[in-house]
């Protein structure tokens, strides 16, 4: 198992809650809607976020969900959206 403590690239754990706040959400969100790259809001460097495609659904939705999934390759935390609909997830 890797200890993220020896990794170069990890954070502190004791930076803030490990969830965005909705403004970070929102900000995440419009990036992406305005066709740029995303970047954490939450480390000092700000890089940019890994985008990860989710696909499936469910039997109960009567559709078929599209959800990005964005991370963080700094920090580690991320955000989902289904951008089509607009919704956090």
């Amino acid at each position: 198992m890797r200890d993220d403590a020896e990794s170069p690239h990890a954070a502190p754990r004791d930076d803030g809650p490990a969830q965005y706040a909705r403004a970070e959400q929102e900000a995440i969100r419009d990036a992406v809607l305005a066709g740029g790259a995303p970047h954490c809001p939450r480390c000092d460097t700000h890089p940019a976020m890994h985008r990860k495609a989710i696909g499936g659904g469910s039997f109960g939705l009567g559709y078929r969900r599209t959800r990005d999934w964005f991370v963080c390759p700094r920090c580690r935390r991320s955000a989902i959206f289904d951008l089509k609909r607009g919704t956090r997830n």
